[in-house]
């Protein structure tokens, strides 16, 4: 039984940026996920649900339903849940305090870990400019980036034909394009600095679609990814130690165990300790 079919326990899970009413929101994946993954803890960290997809129009499949009740069924079970909020689902912000089955909202929150190091965590929408001072060009930016998923869905249709695994073109875009790098770059240092602020140890966030352990002036920066592209996951051992789980490369690995991935994604997982 290899790891992609493992049933794993873990202290803490956070999960952020699933965009549910997407057609991108990779839902099928996530139920998996969820099934083999199991926690004493579940983070939320923001953009579950996709409310400015939703307004322009309604999508909402089973499968998208499906997530929500596994969350609920897990939560009736006894694992603690955790929603704070983002910007596309701003609009629970004004149910801070508020349980929803089982699920209680919070603006933000601080995380001890078992090894007792303290961790904001926080969407991170608060530190992106774009966001806070100019909402029209977030919405433009935000069609630009259905576009981008639209192409690479097609895109990645003739690399399984040709047994190729997923690649993302706009991940890729990011790290090449000098003002993305600069904006990324800029959003973890604004995120770490709020951290040291909070007096914590480390942030945990999401927003920018960018999965990564690292450390940045001495605090632990921990972004979780997203669920539309990557299909990252963070989670905490019970010892303590923050593990980078790559989902959709797990479920690659599985389904061809011979096919070697590249060198830059050859690793599934990957700890705090080893980002140090």
């Amino acid at each position: 039984m290899n790891e992609a079919t493992q049933q794993r326990h873990f202290r803490t899970l956070f999960i952020s940026d699933v965009h549910l009413g997407s057609k991108a929101a990779q839902a099928d994946l996530l139920i998996d996920f969820l099934r083999l993954h199991d926690a004493e803890k579940i983070y939320l960290v923001g953009d579950i649900v996709d409310g400015w997809r939703l307004k322009r129009a309604w999508h909402w499949p089973q499968s998208h339903n499906d997530v929500v009740q596994k969350l609920l069924r897990k939560a009736r079970k006894g694992t603690e849940i955790v929603y704070i909020p983002g910007n596309h689902d701003e609009f629970l912000r004004s149910f801070q305090g508020t349980h929803f089955g089982g699920i209680e909202v919070r603006q933000n929150d601080v995380h001890v870990t078992a090894d007792g190091r303290r961790f904001l965590v926080i969407h991170g929408d608060e530190f992106d400019v774009v966001v806070r001072n100019a909402r029209l060009i977030a919405y433009l930016g935000d069609w630009a980036y259905d576009a981008a998923i639209a192409i690479n869905v097609v895109f990645n249709k003739a690399r399984r034909a040709f047994g190729f695994p997923y690649w993302s073109i706009s991940s890729w875009a990011k790290l090449k394009v000098k003002n993305a790098v600069s904006f990324i770059g800029t959003f973890e240092t604004a995120l770490a600095e709020e951290a040291a602020r909070h007096g914590c140890d480390g942030v945990i966030c999401g927003h920018i679609h960018h999965a990564e352990i690292a450390v940045r002036g001495g605090i632990h920066y921990v972004n979780t990814g997203d669920w539309v592209e990557s299909c990252t996951a963070v989670a905490e051992r019970h010892d303590g130690t923050l593990e980078m789980i790559r989902w959709t490369q797990l479920v690659e690995q599985t389904a061809h165990p011979r096919r070697r991935p590249p060198l830059e994604i050859a690793v599934s997982t990957e700890t705090a300790a080893e980002a140090a």
